[in-house]
């Protein structure tokens, strides 16, 4: 098959890979569409240390089943899929309580810490468990599916975090999840939504999709932000995961307030302990999603999550290295770019 494999940091490669391979309770998908994740942008330079080359990313797909493992039940060859990034074992403590993106021997798709090495789905097929299957509403197309798994981390974050109807929120951070974020807070009761990053294009897509107010980070943003809420939000997003941003998110609240962290670009942040103990604040870690896929879905396929109009390009995966780079440089206004297997657009 043809694949886009990181041979080396900074360094991606189009051409021949193996076939992959597929156990009894597998199935081989033929990849229709794959978007390009930011974890896989801030990876592929080496500096998170979870895409060890020569590694095949590529975790946010969605294709047809192409052929199934012999104990393989419900599912058909021609399907329409996606699937969960986590690869779970479906039998630990974690899994058992329904938190499979805690489990025991968890996996995620396109990603090599070290331990272990998980081909993903910037490529012709990718094999996964039949556990971590979803059929795709009949009224999606692949490259909206394909956004399924951002959609589901930007859901869990949100469902983590205590939303009552009529709530303020602080989202930190306009990037693709903090603009799921956004419209999913809206779903959840979110009534007045303000949107902070340092990008004013970014702050002006988050209003359009359905941020009230939007504020530039920068030494007056505090100050901002208190005047829109009367002192503080009742919830912060935090979607980036840096110290300044972290500190923006716990200062933004009000005493009694919660915040809920889906950003972890540092490892180690700074950590105002004082400001969260003595205002009595919670803090709520998100760690991909839960079981938010068959919502996320659902909430793509009626549109109250709106995904397609975040596509900024949809490219022949012999063109994913020059894809990458423009990323990577962050030099032009882009979103989502999606790729597709070369035989898919041909």
């Amino acid at each position: 098959m043809k694949a886009l494999t990181l041979e080396a940091y900074n360094q991606l490669s189009y051409g021949d890979a193996p076939d992959p391979e597929y156990g009894n309770t597998d199935v081989l998908i033929r990849v229709n569409a794959c978007g390009i994740c930011g974890s896989d942008i801030h990876g592929m330079d080496g500096s998170t240390g979870r895409r060890i080359p020569p590694i095949i990313m590529g975790h946010e797909a969605a294709g047809t089943i192409s052929s199934i493992g012999s104990e393989v039940t419900g599912w058909n060859i021609g399907d329409r899929v996606t699937f969960d990034s986590t690869i779970y074992c479906g039998s630990c403590k974690y899994c058992d309580a329904g938190k499979v993106n805690l489990c025991e021997d968890r996996k995620v798709l396109g990603v090599s810490p070290g331990e272990y090495r998980q081909h993903g789905a910037f490529a012709e097929y990718v094999s996964v468990p039949e556990r971590i299957l979803y059929k795709i509403p009949d009224n999606l197309s692949f490259e909206e599916a394909a956004f399924v798994e951002p959609v589901s981390i930007a859901l869990h974050g949100v469902n983590r975090t205590p939303v009552k109807d009529g709530d303020t929120a602080v989202v930190i951070g306009s990037g693709m999840i903090g603009l799921l974020v956004i419209q999913a807070l809206r779903i959840k009761g979110a009534t007045k939504i303000i949107a902070v990053d340092i990008d004013p294009e970014k702050i002006k897509t988050a209003i359009s999709v359905g941020a009230d107010h939007g504020i530039i980070s920068d030494e007056n943003a505090l100050n901002e932000i208190k005047a829109l809420t009367q002192n503080g939000a009742d919830i912060a997003m935090e979607v980036v995961g840096m110290s300044p941003t972290l500190n923006l998110a716990i200062e933004s609240v009000r005493k009694g307030g919660s915040i809920g962290i889906i950003g972890n670009i540092q490892n180690k942040t700074d950590f105002p302990l004082q400001s969260v103990v003595t205002r009595e604040l919670t803090i709520y870690g998100s760690c991909a999603s839960e079981c938010e896929y068959s919502e996320s879905l659902e909430l793509i396929a009626s549109e109250s999550i709106k995904v397609s109009n975040l596509i900024t390009a949809i490219a022949p995966l012999s063109e994913g290295s020059e894809w990458f780079k423009r990323l990577y440089d962050g030099k032009e206004d882009m979103l989502k770019v999606i790729l597709r297997p070369d035989s898919e657009i041909n």
